[in-house]
């Protein structure tokens, strides 16, 4: 079930549908739940902001996708969403879904182990992903304030038929000029993918307070 997509959902004799979008949702919550323990115990030092950003850098969309093509995800998910359009968010959806499966199947205990061994010991490159700095909204907000620019964000939720759910897009405008606009799955991603725009905008000026 973790590998079905909503695209290519599986209707059983009697009525039940099959998909993998409630065990994305449950492994959302289980891979948090792991790496805020996880972190907690290997980091005694350091602040509740340290380890909030530290997790939110392995729950990255991006980075999720990346470690669920590492692990073969891709060659496996089931989906008629059509693989020349940008759908590799899937694979970290699947992941995560891949995730709450072992949850619902092994307990805990070996969820965290299946993370801690077989996700961060084998694909996951901590210290890389420690140096990686990927919270272009922080980056941002924080120039904004250095500046004394006022910024904002515009929301857009529309529907994908390709893939089957909602989206969001975003449009990021700095003193009422644009800035950056991005999409994805959840307002978050959206703001990210805008601000990474924005981010380069403001590089490029040279001008970074």
């Amino acid at each position: 079930m973790a590998f079905i997509h909503r695209s290519a959902t599986h209707k059983l004799s009697d009525g039940t549908s099959i998909n993998n979008e409630r065990l994305e949702f449950l492994g959302d919550a289980i891979l948090d739940a792991v790496l805020s323990e996880y972190f907690f115990e290997r980091y005694p030092d350091a602040t509740e902001g340290d380890l909030t950003k530290l997790r939110s850098k392995l729950v990255n969309r991006e980075h999720l996708n990346g470690l669920a093509t590492r692990i073969g995800i891709n060659q496996i998910l089931i989906s008629h969403i059509n693989k020349s359009k940008q759908t590799r968010h899937l694979y970290g959806d699947a992941l995560e879904a891949l995730i709450g499966s072992i949850f619902v199947d092994k307990g805990y205990s070996r969820t965290r182990k299946f993370v801690i061994n077989k996700i961060l010991g084998s694909h996951a490159d901590l210290s890389e992903v420690i140096n990686t700095e990927n919270d272009h909204k922080s980056q941002v907000f924080q120039w904004t304030q250095k500046m004394n620019k006022q910024i904002s964000f515009n929301y857009v939720e529309e529907y994908d038929f390709t893939n089957a759910k909602n989206f969001f897009k975003t449009v990021l405008r700095i003193d009422h000029e644009i800035y950056g606009e991005g999409s994805g799955s959840s307002k978050k991603e959206a703001e990210q993918k805008a601000s990474f725009e924005a981010w380069k905008k403001i590089m490029r000026t040279g001008y970074i307070g």
